[in-house]
């Protein structure tokens, strides 16, 4: 029965989502937008990150979580010291009536210590999602942040060691310029 009802869900969670074409964002500014973190507190992005550059890596589906991973585990080897928050971004009316599961349940499988670091974007997904672009999904959409709130990287083909560097250095540059 649990195994039917997830189905369903799956399925009505999929059908109101809307496509929206892959943008190239770099030069723009990061729209105003408000998440709520797996500890139960308000995020609004920029504004509320304007002390340094930060990197964002965004989700869409459940799946973008295994490219996440590899994000932060190459940020992770590579010793690369940035703000990190993960907003796993959901469009539409439907999901948000099922936010409490969704939460609770990503609340049972990312250790208490990083909750902090993890906002789920309900009422403003369709606009993160309409700003990048959602195509390939499965993708996380890497976006770092000056202090500005300006997107002066992004990147969403998925990881690989070329984009780590090319995000590395851009950090880099913006490091230097403070």
């Amino acid at each position: 029965m649990r195994i039917v009802i997830l189905l369903i869900v799956s399925a009505l969670l999929s059908a109101c989502s809307t496509s929206f074409p892959n943008q190239m964002v770099e030069g723009q500014t990061f729209p105003a937008i408000s998440g709520e973190t797996l500890e139960k507190k308000t995020l609004n992005i920029p504004q509320d990150l304007n002390q340094n550059p930060v990197l964002l890596l965004i989700g869409y589906k459940q799946n973008s979580q295994f490219d996440i991973d590899r994000w932060l585990i190459g940020l992770d080897m590579t010793n690369t010291l940035v703000d990190v928050y993960e907003l796993p971004t959901i469009q539409g009316m439907f999901p948000r009536m099922f936010s409490t599961v969704i939460d609770n349940g990503m609340r049972k499988g990312i250790p208490k210590e990083l909750w902090k670091g993890v906002a789920t974007v309900y009422a403003d997904g369709e606009k993160v999602q309409k700003f990048t672009g959602n195509e390939n999904g499965n993708n996380a959409r890497v976006a770092l942040l000056n202090k500005e709130g300006i997107v002066v990287y992004f990147y969403d083909e998925g990881f690989s060691v070329s984009a780590l560097n090319r995000l590395r250095k851009t950090l880099s540059a913006l490091n230097d310029e403070e």
